[in-house]
């Protein structure tokens, strides 16, 4: 099936209905809302990235049923187990498109509103350099935050102006770029519409507006005399804007089918989806396909990423890292566990860093084979400045591991951390050696040897942020880490699912249950403690007890320090382990399965529009509240229980379950618990190796959360850090509870300079604003990515909360313009017989007198061979050579300057009826002088291969849009 005919099913399946923005909130029914434009484009593209991967490989490629679905897509990417983190990645652009109407609905720019064309695309122009420079640094966290705020504006622009009045069937593909006009804009004192005729609204445009092809948008307020419309000017219309009720009266959104302008609503949600879909091709022809699939989630495998002492005593423990990371590496490259992103972060004293951050396991391997053991001074280390740099660095839901066998200096990072953990719900185990008195020895900064000692209790802090993030705090001799480094092994399959996990301090008999469905694989036991003894009892009542670690239940077993893991042979039902210990104690039931949840605590909206948004710090204790779950994997399985479970004891909070659309659930609670937390979810799933209708599945979150009386919350601010030019945050706290003076405190990971107020004094049950003065420094690498932490502590320390906010460092970006192609020759002796003969051109790349220079050429289509090279007379002009095969007349150079700027240069040859070798046709980005030799035809100008697979998309559009498909 041709790729034209691909992109037309697509639309005739999955068409468009509208605008909205909706979190179980106002919107509804059969219009389309911003969730689904975006959702449906990054569906679209993403297929479309895969594919040209696969056929790149020289791999088939097919295409997933419709509609799409993230399981469907990753699927059909090769990428089965990526499945949670592509609808992550997918809902985190979503909730930023979302925010736009909820912190920015006054601001006219943001959804051109009020005639603000120029404001409005250089939102998006800015935003997308920004997403580039993202990518290009491996930040894709930072570029999936910052892509959802844009699409939120580009999408506006076709609802709240008038292109489809215009009758314009394909997108304005200006708006991402600066350097073009964006089209004719009506001047501020030319009249633009008339009254509506009563309630229909079809025809309020004035005719010459539309017959001179003249932009308008309409104008919103929703106080009358704060209206700035002028005199004669289109409103935007709907219950909100009071400027519809000001002469010339209605509006001309298409935001629903009920809007004012609500029968042309199809129309622009397709070309929405369609202008999104040129957008994303876009910021995928900067990054390539494989940077691009990573920013949407579709990876093979987890992050791997160390944190590890380099300090003068850690060279065993050194050793034992290079020897799992050569042995992770070598058993999962090129299978669906290799790991997507490997990230590295050391830290001695007073040093730490720099985070080594690279999809290229060569890289990370010699950033392993680097490090060496030196130094140290005192025995307290920057831990957790190291652990810090990491969480920012790492994707959400990242496995991180942190070695170490000295106690932590930065303890006053304790509580950013646990903020980060619960914000990322990233998962840290603690490999802790020297523990319990083993001596260890020391280069003091005058030379002279020094011992120390680790004592138990010193461990603590790394036992409470182990627990609080659902990981281990593993405590060995040197002689044994490696053995208990396996977990790092077991760890690393990116479908891994937690069923159980309980910690209790101290230690008492207690008995658990969890159950275990038939998609659960490699079903595995840990345990950390010294004294813990326990009992094991099968679904078929088969009984194992610790004292003998064989038997039929169990596959392996393995005792090293306190840590103890048993992979067991996986029964389907319920199964009982009965703990006994003295002490403190950790047990995680952990399996490999697809079947997994993700979740967003939600509060009600403060913006006029209603329903929910996703809270990003810890609930408000003590009242009810809501919770949205997602279940991923579960086609034939349905959530019916969600219970909020306390981390060390028993209580335990039910919610009510309501079914939304797909796989959502709206989990409400009448309280949320005082003390730390997991959420339990259980439900029901399809057998299929019984005549059972459906058997039971429990998951359980790893990273406990927090409840707190305290309220922190930020004004939203321009997410791009300029280098050398102070950026301002706005921030507030509200309490609860009592007064007081408020410690306030701000981090960020960059160790950027920033000022802060250091205390905030709040009344009982009041609230205090501050703010945060941030500045990169000039020499700052474009698109750093820094993470700013604000706390807010209760006197006393008894209560905390935070806002945890992201910026892009990104230069003052001038280069708006693509580099382009000059085609120098052209050679071919092709005949009928395509496999007897050969092709070849040469092409020059340049990228202008003020451009940034070329950054990257590839072949976007082609089977043939291309060599580049710098220009011995310009070293601004790259050359292109390029030889094929005469069966494979088609080739698409892709390139991308340094501003991530996207050129497309196309040719094509083929072979005449008679035989002769004379090329038919050949295109490119340029014009190129046209030469009487047959072998170097016209080049005429075309568009990027991006914009090309964007209109075939638009074709289908057009159609559908003339009533020929719905």
């Amino acid at each position: 099936m041709s790729l034209l005919a691909v992109l037309c099913l697509l639309l005739l399946q999955t068409g468009a209905h509208g605008f909205g923005i909706s979190l179980f909130g106002l919107f509804g029914g059969d219009s389309l809302k911003h969730e689904d434009i975006t959702g449906r484009a990054i569906l679209n593209t993403t297929v479309q990235a895969c594919r040209a991967l696969a056929l790149a490989e020289g791999k088939n490629f097919t295409f997933p049923p419709q509609p799409f679905t993230a399981e469907s897509v990753a699927v059909a990417c090769e990428a089965s187990k990526s499945s949670k983190s592509f609808r992550q990645a997918i809902k985190l652009i979503q909730k930023n498109n979302r925010r736009v109407d909820i912190s920015r609905l006054f601001s006219p720019r943001f959804h051109f509103d009020n005639e603000e064309f120029t404001e409005g695309r250089k939102l998006i122009a800015e935003g997308l350099s920004a997403v580039k420079a993202s990518n290009k640094r491996n930040n894709f966290e930072a570029a999936r935050a910052k892509l959802g705020r844009i699409l939120h504006t580009l999408q506006d622009f076709y609802s709240h102006s008038n292109w489809v009045e215009m009758r314009n069937k394909l997108p304005n593909s200006n708006l991402i770029r600066s350097d073009t006009s964006i089209g004719n804009v009506a001047a501020k004192s030319r009249a633009t519409c008339r009254n509506c005729d009563g309630d229909d609204c079809t025809n309020n445009i004035l005719e010459d507006i539309l017959e001179e092809k003249i932009l308008t948008s309409g104008y919103f307020s929703l106080l009358p005399f704060f209206s700035t419309k002028p005199t004669g000017k289109c409103s935007h219309g709907g219950a909100f804007d009071q400027t519809s009720k000001i002469e010339p009266k209605g509006g001309i959104n298409k935001d629903e089918f009920d809007s004012s302008h609500g029968h042309l609503h199809r129309e622009a949600a397709n070309l929405a989806i369609a202008a999104t879909s040129e957008l994303l091709e876009d910021v995928r022809g900067a990054a390539g396909d494989r940077p691009f699939l990573q920013m949407m989630g579709i990876t093979k495998g987890k992050p791997l990423c160390f944190v590890i002492d380099t300090t003068g005593s850690m060279g065993d423990d050194i050793a034992a890292v290079r020897t799992v990371t050569s042995s992770i590496i070598n058993s999962k490259v090129g299978t669906e566990d290799e790991p997507s992103l490997y990230i590295l972060v050391p830290f001695n004293d007073p040093d730490f860093g720099p985070l080594t951050k690279t999809t290229d396991p060569n890289v990370f391997k010699n950033a392993i084979n680097s490090l060496s053991a030196d130094g140290g001074g005192d025995s307290p280390e920057m831990s957790l400045s190291g652990l810090q740099l990491a969480l920012t660095g790492v994707p959400s839901n990242s496995e991180i591991f942190l070695f170490t066998d000295a106690t932590a200096k930065d303890t006053h990072l304790r509580s950013t951390v646990t903020a980060l953990i619960e914000r990322t719900k990233s998962v840290v185990t603690f490999m802790i050696t020297n523990i319990l008195g083993s001596r260890r020895r020391r280069q003091t900064d005058n030379g002279q040897q020094q011992n120390s000692r680790m004592l138990k209790s010193d461990a603590q802090l790394y036992r409470d942020l182990a627990q609080a993030s659902g990981g281990q705090a593993i405590e060995v001799a040197k002689s044994e880490l490696l053995g208990a480094t396996s977990i790092i092994t077991e760890s690393s399959s990116s479908s891994l699912v937690t069923l159980l996990q309980a910690a209790r301090s101290p230690g008492k008999a207690e008995n658990f249950t969890f159950t275990v469905d038939e998609s659960v694989k490699n079903l595995t036991i840990y345990i950390t403690g010294r004294s813990a003894t326990f009992t094991l009892i099968s679904p078929t009542g088969v009984s194992h007890s610790s004292a003998n670690m064989t038997g039929s239940l169990i596959i392996t077993s393995k005792s090293v320090g306190n840590f103890q893991t048993l992979q067991l042979k996986t029964q389907v039902g319920l199964w009982e382990i009965k703990m006994e210990s003295a002490s403190p104690y950790t047990l995680k039931v952990v399996g490999e399965s697809s079947i997994d949840f993700l979740f967003d605590f939600l509060e009600v909206s403060q913006g006029p529009l209603g329903g929910f948004d996703v809270l990003d710090n810890r609930p408000r204790a003590g009242v009810n509240s809501s919770l949205r779950l997602t279940l991923i994997g579960g086609d034939s399985a349905t959530v019916t229980e969600v219970t909020l479970v306390e981390s060390s004891g028993s209580g335990k909070v039910n919610g009510s379950v309501q079914a939304q659309d797909g796989e959502d659930f709206l989990v409400q609670f009448d309280r949320i618990p005082s003390v730390e937390f997991v959420v339990l979810v259980k439900g029901q799933t399809s057998n299929t190796s019984s005549k059972a209708s459906s058997v039971p599945f429990q998951r359980q979150s790893a990273t406990s959360i927090r409840a707190s009386s305290l309220t922190v919350t930020a004004a939203d601010s321009n997410s791009v850090l300029v280098p050398g030019i102070p950026l301002s945050v706005d921030f507030s706290v509200a309490t609860s509870g009592a007064g007081g003076n408020f410690i306030i405190q701000a981090t960020n990971d960059q160790g950027f300079p920033s000022t802060f107020p250091s205390s905030l004094f709040l009344g009982t049950g009041g609230s205090a604003n501050g703010t945060v003065n941030l500045t990169a420094p000039l020499n700052t690498t474009s698109g750093t990515d820094v993470t700013l932490t604000i706390e807010a502590n209760a006197p006393g320390g008894a209560d905390t909360n935070y806002v945890v906010l992201r910026f892009t460092a990104l230069s003052t970006v001038t280069d708006f313009t693509r580099p382009v192609c000059q085609l120098l020759s052209l050679q071919s002796n092709c005949s009928e017989n395509c496999s007897l003969s050969m092709w070849s051109l040469s092409v020059q790349v340049t990228d202008g007198a003020e451009g940034t220079g070329v950054d990257r050429i590839s072949l976007r289509q082609g089977n043939g061979t291309m060599n580049t090279s710098l220009s011995a007379d310009n070293e601004n002009i790259t050359l292109v050579s390029y030889n094929a095969s005469c069966c494979s007349p088609d080739v698409e150079l892709l390139v991308v300057d340094q501003a991530g700027n996207v050129g497309s240069c196309f040719y094509t040859v083929r072979a005449t009826a008679d035989n002769s070798t004379q090329p038919v046709n050949v295109t490119a980005t340029t014009t190129t002088s046209t030469s009487t030799n047959s072998q170097v035809p016209t080049a005429t100008p075309t568009v990027s291969s991006s914009t090309k697979a964007v209109q075939s998309f638009l074709l289908c559009l057009s159609i559908a849009i003339l009533g020929l498909s719905f």
